[in-house]
């Protein structure tokens, strides 16, 4: 009898990748004189155990932020995507734009909020268009989609946060469109109480697309997150950078089976 998948998720790094599952993670990296490190820890908060609809959204998304401290104690040599100075310029210059496009009188309300939303995911894919980030990401998705198939995955996964982006940016154009119709005074915590439910319905229904590949609708909403994955956020990694992912797995498996 085959043992049970532990359902994983991750993340890369520009010099490696972090791999979690319910109860565990593991980041495993390539330092500069090519030496690789490995820590593996229990996690402090699981998003797992979280199953209102209003709430898991989030919580999976806040499981993911929460472990950005312990790996950075951890392993002090980790670089994340979202430290390159050009990421921070384009996460500054995009806030500037954005509060330029809702405030402009010539642009509709859903219309708006639209290339509002778009502007917003910039910074994001800049972070992962970096070219150690983007074959550590494909090495992420080979290494956790070949434990997962048995066969050697490719570089675009199935589950990956990419697909979020389809249902993320038409829930929160149509949440803040709504939300900005409220009155003056109320409208900041209606947008936020709006961009909540906006995450919360796209992980339900990114929850529904993974459980439907084959339904037409499901395609549709996958598809710019496919395209993104395949043309911007990954590319193919290198055995080095194989070795790192497949390091980071075997650590958190470990964790998590025992």
């Amino acid at each position: 009898m085959s043992q049970e998948k532990v359902r994983l998720g991750g993340m890369a790094l520009a010099n490696g990748v972090l791999v979690h599952g319910p109860t565990s993670w593991a980041c495993a990296i390539r330092t500069e004189d090519g030496r690789l490190q490995v820590a593996a820890q229990r996690k402090k908060f699981s998003g797992a155990t979280i199953e209102s609809p209003l709430l898991r959204g989030p919580a999976r998304l806040l499981d993911a932020v929460a472990l950005i401290p312990q790996i950075r104690k951890a392993l002090p040599e980790a670089r994340l995507p979202f430290q390159r100075p050009s990421v921070l310029a384009a996460m500054l210059g995009s806030a500037v734009v954005v509060k330029l496009v809702r405030d402009s009188p010539n642009v509709g309300p859903a219309a708006r909020e639209l290339v509002s939303g778009q502007l917003s995911v910039a910074p994001a894919a800049l972070a992962l268009r970096g070219p150690d980030v983007a074959a550590y990401h494909g090495a992420e998705h080979i290494s956790i989609g070949t434990y997962e198939h048995g066969d050697r995955a490719t570089k675009e996964h199935e589950r990956c946060g990419s697909h979020l982006l389809g249902p993320l940016l038409a829930t929160t154009a149509l949440g803040n469109a709504l939300a900005s119709r409220a009155p003056a005074h109320i409208r900041t915590p209606v947008r936020l109480g709006a961009q909540l439910v906006a995450l919360a319905a796209s992980t339900e229904i990114f929850g529904w697309m993974v459980r439907n590949p084959e339904k037409r609708l499901a395609r549709a909403l996958a598809k710019p997150g496919h395209e993104l994955q395949h043309r911007v956020a990954t590319a193919e990694p290198t055995p080095e950078q194989i070795e790192v992912a497949e390091a980071a797995l075997a650590a958190c498996l470990q964790l998590e089976q025992t």
